[in-house]
């Protein structure tokens, strides 16, 4: 356990870690821009090609997705109990400038004013930056499996490694909190597309969906605490980039709970209409094939 704690928040690297746009390799403005275009024109391009060839059948993937959702699983659980142990060290060792005006858990929410993005949180909030690019590969795997590319899935993936870049280049209060919440999610989905993908059976409802609902919740909560103590305890580091932040984690919240809604309600018509004409369905929450591509189509 205490070599564990030691690589993962005690090694030299990981302790004298600064973000710089000289020394960190994507940390400028001019990549985050290029890499967000080449991500959407990439993709709506190989989405029109196949639309182009009028290519019906999914494009076989092999063991590819399987090995991703595995892969991200274990950077997820490497990236969380990284952060967790970096939290921990690093309260322990600055706890004496900011005890008096806050406590561990406010300290997660809300860094003091000027903070640096530099040691052991920041080490692993850049780890957390550089795997979005990983989550990007879902996109392809959604167009070559011959779904429908949507706005939000574009708009979602990008937004994420924005918001990650943000959290680095202005020390923004709340990214502990939310690497935390977020890794743990995606260690559990990724652990169940891995679990589907090798051909388990999958959940009887929306699991996916669920779990997206569930993290922009807590994120919700969370920002709201961020605001209190921005008032309350004199100021949170990166307000800034955290007013951004919570904009857009409120605006993709409301559109999940608008498509959730709309999905449940669809499906109990149909348990209605299924119940009257005394015809067995099944237990999915997904009672149509109109209703899994949907879910499908929504990914985190």
């Amino acid at each position: 356990m205490g070599t564990l704690i030691y690589l993962l928040s005690e090694h030299p690297a990981i302790v004298s870690f600064r973000w710089s746009h000289a020394h960190s390799w994507g940390s400028t403005w001019s990549f985050l821009f290029t890499s967000i275009a080449a991500y959407i024109t990439l993709s709506v391009f190989l989405h029109f090609v196949l639309l182009l060839f009028r290519r019906r059948r999914p494009v076989p993937l092999g063991p590819i997705p399987a090995i991703h959702s595995l892969s991200m699983v274990l950077i997820s659980v490497v990236i969380f109990f990284g952060i967790l142990f970096s939290a921990a060290a690093e309260i322990r060792d600055t706890r004496w400038f900011w005890r008096r005006s806050k406590t561990p858990f406010q300290w997660l929410l809300c860094f003091p004013l000027g903070t640096r993005p530099s040691g052991r949180v920041f080490f692993w909030s850049y780890v957390f930056y550089l795997s979005r690019f990983l989550h990007l590969l879902r996109t392809f795997f959604t167009i070559l499996r011959r779904r429908k590319l949507t706005f939000f899935q574009l708009f979602n993936q990008s937004i994420m490694i924005c918001m990650s870049f943000l959290w680095l280049e202005f020390s923004q209060s709340f990214q502990v909190i939310g690497i935390l919440l977020t890794t743990l999610i995606y260690s559990v989905v990724y652990g169940y597309r891995f679990w589907t993908a090798i051909g388990l059976p999958s959940a009887c409802f929306p699991f996916v969906i669920n779990c997206q609902i569930v993290l922009l919740s807590c994120n919700l909560v969370c920002h709201i605490g961020v605001l209190l103590l921005h008032f309350m305890k004199g100021g949170c580091n990166g307000i800034g980039a955290w007013v951004f932040n919570s904009v857009l984690n409120g605006a993709i919240l409301l559109f999940f709970l608008n498509f959730y809604v709309r999905v449940h309600l669809r499906k109990r018509k149909t348990v209605a209409v299924r119940d009257e004409n005394s015809t067995f369905h099944s237990c999915s929450a997904l009672e149509t094939r109109k209703d899994m591509e949907q879910i499908k189509d929504k990914d985190l």
